[in-house]
């Protein structure tokens, strides 16, 4: 008994390993309970709280003014909701192990990724010299600012997720012996896979499908691999205009365009760039890189191509934890009644 605990343990590990926390039975239901109406009712009701101070000390003490104070406060509320969401649906998880296979397969994801990156430069470039996003994005308080910006994010969530779940159509569909022996192989389920394998020729496609959270681990994994890239090309589109307009932008230039001096940055960066690198300029830059990153959102899921390279990938690596869990769930009732297994 004691052995089938350890194997059970390492499977569990696996999974999380792999980025798959909700296929553990524990984790499953500690999620269940923290996306319960009892603790989400009174983490709402904290947020709007601690966003509603943040405003009115952001906009009325600080002074301000009421548009910061909304932003600062939406931006609060929209922390301790992240906060809890990433504690609650242990996303630390799905993006430990997004950013190490990003950085494991940082080969194939550069040329993916600069595939869309000139185009994207060529249009979002002629929008950097142009006055009235200047205007517009200069003008932009802190808070206002990262509303902005979160509004963005929250448009490429919400398309990503109508179009990822697409992806896995396939994903959790019958599972032979063989495969599950070859999905199972060099990893804590194999002597699980073969006992499974030896007394059936098929899995049938009710051990194999998967639902409600688990499911949702899928779309999660698929939606945090693609977000890391995305967020990897915001950055690279944020230090390109901060470059470009320290050589190319002119102070003198944009105190034209935005009819008011330029802020210099201050500290050690600022003694040494001036009025070039200037408040101005990292916002607009930040707007820019916000709108790249739903731009290359939107071409992601829909160039055929790039989905075909990218996401074949992945989702290989979730049909092989898909038979896993095959595995995993054969432990799990031999651990709960051993004499049916």
């Amino acid at each position: 008994m004691a052995d089938l605990q350890d194997e059970v343990a390492a499977a569990e590990r696996w999974f999380a390993d792999h980025g798959l926390p909700y296929f553990v039975d524990d984790q499953r239901a500690a999620v269940a309970r923290g996306l319960g109406r009892a603790r989400l009712v009174p983490v709402f009701a904290l947020a709007v709280l601690v966003g509603a101070a943040g405003g009115v000390a952001v906009g009325a003490v600080a002074g301000a003014g009421a548009a910061a104070g909304i932003g600062a406060g939406m931006t609060v509320a929209g922390v301790v909701l992240a906060a809890y969401a990433v504690a609650t649906l242990r996303a630390w998880i799905v993006v430990g192990w997004a950013v190490r296979r990003t950085l494991r397969s940082f080969g194939l994801v550069l040329p993916l990724v600069t595939r869309a990156l000139p185009l994207l430069l060529l249009f979002i470039t002629f929008l950097f010299i142009n006055t009235e996003v200047w205007q517009v994005a200069a003008s932009l308080d802190g808070g206002v600012l990262w509303v902005t910006v979160l509004l963005f994010a929250a448009i490429a969530v919400g398309f990503l997720l109508t179009r990822l779940p697409e992806e896995l159509d396939s994903v959790d569909d019958e599972v032979e012996a063989q495969q599950l022996i070859e999905a199972c192989a060099g990893t804590p389920l194999e002597p699980a896979a073969r006992e499974i394998a030896a007394r059936v020729e098929r899995v049938g496609a009710v051990d194999a499908e998967v639902g409600g959270l688990q499911k949702a681990n899928l779309v999660l994994v698929l939606l945090v691999a693609q977000a890391v890239q995305v967020l990897l090309l915001a950055l690279a589109v944020f230090v390109f205009f901060i470059v470009f307009g320290v050589v190319a932008m002119k102070p003198d230039v944009l105190e034209l365009w935005l009819t008011h001096p330029v802020h210099p940055l201050r500290g050690p960066l600022g003694d040494a760039f001036g009025q070039t690198l200037s408040l101005e300029l990292l916002r607009v830059s930040t707007f820019l890189a916000a709108f790249s990153g739903l731009y290359f959102t939107v071409y992601a899921v829909t160039d055929e191509l790039y989905r075909k390279q990218f996401f074949s990938v992945v989702i290989r690596e979730l049909e092989r934890a898909v038979s896993a869990r095959v595995a995993y769930r054969y432990m799990r009732d031999a651990q709960r009644d051993p004499d049916a297994a």
